[in-house]
């Protein structure tokens, strides 16, 4: 019988892992700091839903949020941030086409969790460069902050669309349809960015807890085991998961 699936939801408003850190030119990877946070935050508050598994015991959760990409924070200071806005404010009063500035300035104001208005520069930097890859792909982790969770999904879609190397945008889309209990459609997005990079501890993770949300326990043990191997901390969602 299919273990239950607890509830691991916590606002994604609240954390702190989906900063939109990435450049235009170089993507950060996760680090161990964000992924600890992200594990914190989403065990901190619990609340089982109504059963949706085929025996009608089993109960489906809101999805745990994702571990995304963030720049260590140690990196820049909420001061350093403001300076950033008040420089692109100049930048784009002098010139209010400036892509580049427009970027900057989205970025700050996520990292401020000002997520509504960081949506607005994407937006007009999209209207600028709307084959942006690094544009959509950071709108969607604003998105995804704001629970807008199907407007994530397309903005993902879109940056994979640019950029179908991107590991990231793979992953933040399957993070994504798990908040909305698409854990099938999921699937394939983790599958992809584990076939760009082998060692992704957090696609094998998010998989592994699919595929248990499915009723797939042997697919869901292998991957959650795999994901432990690769970071120690994936254990925690190996024993909830698949009961080691």
């Amino acid at each position: 019988m299919k273990a239950p699936i607890l509830s691991l939801f916590t606002s994604l408003a609240l954390l702190s892992l989906t900063d939109c850190a990435r450049s235009t030119t170089e993507v950060e990877r996760p680090t161990s700091a964000s992924r600890n946070a992200a594990r914190e935050m989403a065990i901190a508050r619990s609340a089982d839903t109504a059963a949706r598994a085929a025996d009608g015991t089993a109960t489906a959760s809101v999805a745990p949020t994702p571990a995304l990409p963030v720049e260590p924070a140690a990196r820049k200071t909420n001061a350093d941030y403001r300076t950033e806005i008040r420089v692109a404010d100049a930048a784009l009063k002098a010139k209010p086409r400036d892509f580049d500035a427009l970027l900057t300035r989205a970025k700050a104001k996520s990292h401020l969790r000002d997520y509504r208005e960081a949506v607005a520069d994407y937006n007009a930097a999209l209207r600028l460069k709307p084959t942006n890859a690094e544009a959509y792909y950071n709108r969607g982790l604003n998105r995804l902050k704001l629970k807008e969770y199907s407007a994530a999904i397309s903005d993902f879609t879109k940056a994979v669309k640019y950029n179908p190397q991107d590991k990231e945008a793979y992953f933040g889309r399957g993070a994504a349809k798990m908040q909305l209990f698409n854990f099938k459609s999921a699937i394939p997005d983790f599958t992809k960015a584990i076939s760009l990079d082998s060692d992704y501890a957090d696609a094998y993770e998010y998989r592994g807890i699919s595929y248990a949300s499915i009723n797939k326990p042997n697919e869901a043990k292998a991957d959650l085991e795999k994901a432990t191997l690769l970071n120690p901390e994936a254990e925690k969602s190996l024993r909830r998961y698949a009961g080691k």
